[in-house]
């Protein structure tokens, strides 16, 4: 008995010797909370599934409601123990927007998303391991503004994942391509082939359209507006606006028509209808 007491107590030693030497080399301890609000559609909510599947250094919470201060996601991420946030906030069950911050000092942006295609929906055919590390690819566009070199550091610490994490495997197998075109930031997600040249996409595929940059956490100043934005509600406005004008000018076109038309298009002589005569198929 005495013998089994001492193998059970060195092995504990050992686990605990193996797990403290784990957290000394995770050194860059970033947690990321992802979760929503209430009242958002099935493709949002598969969408935010997606995330936390390629992102095994996040953790999931429950539904906030909307009514509720968007000041209480610090204490709720201070609750959990993490420092990075990412938010999502429907509106009207047809606008989906992404908050992705900084815990619990900021900054934080604020982005609409559109074109939303999810995994389940695309059935894209390329694959990668769950809770492997992604390589973060940005292009030069990046590098040209100071706003957008602030957001490709957010989303550096927000989406990387970090070396050494307990949750996530030790190797590169997916990509994570940020791409900035028509004032809108285009994610797509890859699987590195074996040959180590080739790319097959995988999903999920959205944009997200930059509103504005805050310097807090969910407040303060505004560091950055911008002023390409157009709302959905104007957006859908616009175009009601626009489908209207096009039947208002064909209505116009054919009213315009119809007065410049003549009654009689070409004069008629009243005596040709004395030599019209019927012809009988039986005389035939």
């Amino acid at each position: 008995m005495v013998k089994r007491k001492r193998t059970e107590t060195q092995v504990v030693e050992s686990n605990t010797a193996e797990n403290e030497e784990k957290r000394g080399k995770w050194i860059n301890k970033q947690r990321v909370l992802i979760f929503a609000s209430r009242g958002i559609s099935f493709r949002d909510r598969h969408l935010m599934t997606n995330l936390r599947t390629l992102m095994p250094h996040s953790k999931p919470d429950s539904k906030m409601d909307k009514k509720c201060s968007l000041l209480m996601i610090n204490e709720i991420c201070e609750m959990k123990n993490c420092n990075q946030c990412i938010y999502f906030e429907n509106k009207k069950h047809k606008d989906l927007y992404m908050w992705i911050s900084k815990v619990p000092n900021g900054p934080s942006a604020k982005f609409l998303i559109e074109n939303v295609h999810t995994m389940e929906e695309l059935k894209l055919t390329g694959n990668c391991l769950k809770a492997s590390r992604p390589i973060l690819s940005f292009d030069d566009t990046f590098e040209s503004e100071p706003h957008l070199m602030l957001l490709k550091e957010v989303l550096i610490q927000v989406f990387g994942t970090p070396n050494h994490h307990p949750k996530s495997q030790p190797f590169f197998d997916h990509v994570f391509s940020f791409k900035f075109l028509d004032n809108r930031i285009w994610f797509r997600n890859y699987q590195i082939e074996d040959d180590g040249v080739s790319l097959v996409e995988i999903g999920p595929r959205f944009t997200m359209n930059l509103i504005k940059i805050f310097d807090g956490s969910f407040c303060g100043s505004v560091l950055y507006t911008n002023t390409n934005y157009v709302t959905p509600s104007m957006h859908r406005r616009n175009l009601k606006v626009e489908a209207v004008n096009r039947y208002k000018n064909k209505f116009d076109a054919k009213k315009s028509l119809a007065m410049r038309r003549p009654e009689k298009s070409y004069p008629s002589d009243p005596a040709n209808e004395v030599f019209q005569t019927e012809v009988d198929d039986k005389d035939d």
